[in-house]
């Protein structure tokens, strides 16, 4: 199923169930108000959930709405936690070339992995506000999940279990900030503005074959003002979901709604299936032509 957030002006907005073709929509708020609270009480309301999707699809859900997606926000317009990572190897491999970085083995053994804020997530169609042009605006396409109750110490094997919910995010970055926060050690802050998500949440089911092993087999198709930018495939990730959530939750549990972002989708082939983000971009042309 997929499941939206009505953007009415609360901090939270409304739940929503949307078709899948994106065209209609009805409220779920009398299932769970908002995302977080069907997270939270996801085994007492996912088969209402479900059944309220069916409905939609089967034209007949009483009240339901033809959707203009302007009027969503994020699934989760803030969250209790955002942890991002870079789990395609390719990336890290290309970034540490074009910036004359030493390799480094461990990246390969041990997720990269940040907390970032969450206090304010953007719907898709949103603008996205930074101070100026100057501080280097990129745009990273990458693929998240949204969990329930993680205990602390959840093996890859079990995590699966955990994952309710897939998305889409463009996470922001200014680059121009990137460097001087990266080399305090502490992690980013100002060169991380709002990230913007997809407008809607799926569950795993809904990709069929294209998810699994904690991957989704698919390429994401970015567009930069109109012009194809890349066509990256995302099942090559390095490390896959499961591995990523137990990275995470590896000292302390995660709770209902965290997100684990996948990090910039890559591919090897970068020069044959584009990009997902300026900053490998140019890292390209770094190495081709200096």
């Amino acid at each position: 199923m997929k499941l939206a957030t009505l953007a009415d002006g609360s901090r939270d907005g409304l739940l929503l169930v949307v078709s899948r073709d994106l065209r209609r929509a009805v409220s779920a708020s009398d299932i769970a108000r908002t995302l977080q609270a069907a997270i939270e009480q996801w085994p007492t309301c996912a088969a209402r959930l479900q059944q309220r999707f069916e409905a939609v699809e089967a034209g007949v859900a009483e009240g339901s709405f033809e959707l203009d997606t302007i009027a969503l926000g994020a699934p989760l317009p803030r969250a209790y936690q955002w942890l991002d990572a870079s789990a395609f190897h390719s990336h890290g491999d290309l970034m540490e070339k074009a910036l004359g970085l030493d390799p480094s083995l461990e990246r390969r053994e041990i997720p990269l992995m940040y907390q970032g804020g969450s206090d304010d997530f953007l719907g898709a169609r949103a603008d996205i506000p930074v101070p100026s042009e100057e501080l280097g605006i990129d745009f990273e396409a990458e693929l998240g999940v949204i969990l329930d109750d993680v205990p602390m110490g959840v093996p890859a094997a079990r995590a699966l279990e955990h994952v309710k919910l897939l998305v889409l995010i463009n996470d922001v970055s200014l680059r121009a900030l990137a460097g001087r926060e990266m080399k305090t050690g502490f992690g980013w802050i100002q060169a991380k503005p709002s990230s913007s998500f997809a407008p809607v949440a799926v569950t795993p089911d809904e990709l069929g074959d294209h998810w699994r092993d904690g991957r989704i087999h698919l390429p994401v198709h970015v567009h930069w003002n109109d012009q194809w930018f890349g066509s990256p495939h995302a099942g090559v990730m390095g490390f896959g979901f499961p591995r990523l959530i137990e990275h995470a939750a590896r000292t302390r549990r995660l709770r209902a709604g965290t997100i684990i972002g996948s990090g910039t989708v890559s591919n090897e082939n970068f020069r044959e299936v584009g990009s997902g983000c300026i900053a490998e971009r140019r890292g390209i042309e770094l190495v081709d032509v200096g």
